[in-house]
């Protein structure tokens, strides 16, 4: 009787997951009828520049996805290979003539599939065991800082990259930003300052990349908001805002980190959620909504007034508190830098001229435009880990197009481009100091 109940039990927790895996296939075989095949997002795709290969645009994986039920249960192993062989860039849904929405296609395809399939034991740790609960994840980080100071070595000092200090598979022949010596969670462990002259206050949601690897910009984005008197929320233990779980296909570790975080949201009012991270403010303000409706139709609720209020940083500041200007640029002195934008800003969310109105603000820089701004840097999350040639050769092209402006500075708008973009410039040994938007017009206050 025990051994009947039990497998009643487990078969009652499979069926919502059942059920849900369902719709998402449904909603999956609607979608893809848009697609034309016209071949557009050849032009535009990162990797398919790189290889040439059918079957890593956008249309190629398309077409495998048309036939997913039958091929799901032939080789499934295949098609999430050959579905992640993507950065998630966004470059082919941006430019479809058609408007298919093929991020949001992949990103579900990749929940069925690793729905039908379970997450391997690597990730299972990575994702639940760590990302998921935020305290664990902050003391996973802690060790590996006491790891780093042994395995790593300085790299780039004007960068501030290091390297592997001996042979490693995992770094290679990576040059990447350290993990910072105390994140920003211990220097600032929680706010809440009322609103000044603005009249707003605002949720400020730090980021993995940025809370552990770049505090300093967090706490220039502090500044730059308590100098414009704009009241700021910021609760302790936030955590990931989940995109390495959904484009992991991980819907269990996603729908967790939603809910941790809209009870954190509801602890104070707020007019708008503001990150410094264009990955974040784009899975908070796309993906979230996109994939929400997947847990109960309240949080759905929640989580559009959310997104309804989160922005980018730049987006606040020059739509809704207005900016500093400095005086007039010395063009003897002025220091010349170069904007990429990020995938997830400027494609996702059309958001281009506020982070440039940011630099322009400070008149001891002298904006000057790269070639192909837009194009991808190539790191796309854990792309990168698992196609690290690849990453590296598109990461390399967009080196090429910085090093061509001029410039002795190159700023944008995602922590994860600025990781990108410093280890190819580092390992050229290039003395380009990368930076943040608001790191610079930080420096005009």
């Amino acid at each position: 009787m025990a051994v009947l109940n039990d497998k009643r039990l487990n078969e009652e927790d499979e069926m919502p997951k059942i059920k849900a895996l369902t719709k998402l296939m449904q909603e999956l075989e609607d979608q893809l009828v848009v697609c034309m095949r016209c071949g557009m997002c050849q032009a535009v795709c990162p990797l398919f520049r790189e290889t040439g290969l059918e079957a890593d645009v956008a249309r190629g994986k398309l077409a495998l996805l048309d036939g997913l039920l039958q091929e799901m249960f032939k080789d499934p192993q295949g098609v999430y290979d050959r579905l992640n062989k993507c950065l998630l860039c966004g470059s082919c849904a941006a430019n479809c003539p058609s408007g298919v929405s093929v991020l949001e296609i992949f990103i579900k395809a990749r929940a069925i599939l690793t729905g039908f399939m379970g997450l391997s034991p690597a990730r299972k740790l990575i994702l639940r065991g760590m990302l998921s609960r935020p305290e664990i994840f902050d003391r996973a980080a802690e060790w590996g800082l006491k790891f780093q100071k042994i395995f790593t070595r300085p790299a780039n000092e004007i960068i501030g990259t290091s390297c592997a200090r001996f042979v490693s598979p995992l770094l290679k022949d990576r040059h990447f930003m350290p993990l910072a010596t105390v994140p920003f969670h211990r220097q600032t462990a929680s706010l809440n300052t009322d609103k000044g002259r603005s009249g707003l206050k605002v949720f400020f949601f730090v980021g993995c990349l940025i809370d552990k690897i770049f505090p300093q910009l967090a706490q220039d984005v502090i500044d730059v908001l308590n100098y414009h008197e704009v009241g700021v929320f910021m609760p302790q233990k936030q955590g990931c805002c989940g995109i390495p779980a959904i484009s992991s296909g991980d819907l269990k570790t996603f729908n967790r980190l939603v809910r941790y975080h809209l009870e954190i949201f509801d602890a104070e009012k707020f007019d708008y959620m503001v990150t410094a991270c264009a990955t974040c403010t784009s899975t908070i303000k796309k993906i979230w909504p996109m994939m929400a409706d997947k847990i109960s139709d309240s949080i759905q609720t929640k989580v559009d007034e959310i997104a309804q209020k989160t922005l980018d940083i730049s987006q606040l500041l020059v739509s809704k508190v207005g900016l500093e200007k400095g005086g007039i640029e010395d063009s003897n002195t002025a220091v010349d830098v170069t904007f990429h934008d990020p995938c997830h800003l400027k494609k996702s969310l059309g958001v281009a001229a506020e982070p440039r109105a940011l630099i322009n603000a400070n008149p001891a820089y002298r904006l000057k435009e790269m070639p192909e701004a837009d194009w991808c840097c190539g790191l796309g999350g854990s792309f990168n880990l698992q196609h690290y040639k690849l990453s590296s050769n598109i990461g390399k092209l967009k080196r090429d197009y910085i090093k061509a402006s001029g410039c002795s500075v190159v700023a944008t708008g995602c922590p994860a481009c600025m990781l990108q973009i410093s280890d190819m410039m580092s390992r050229s040994a290039d003395k380009i100091v990368v930076k943040h938007p608001v790191e610079i017009y930080r420096e005009l206050l």
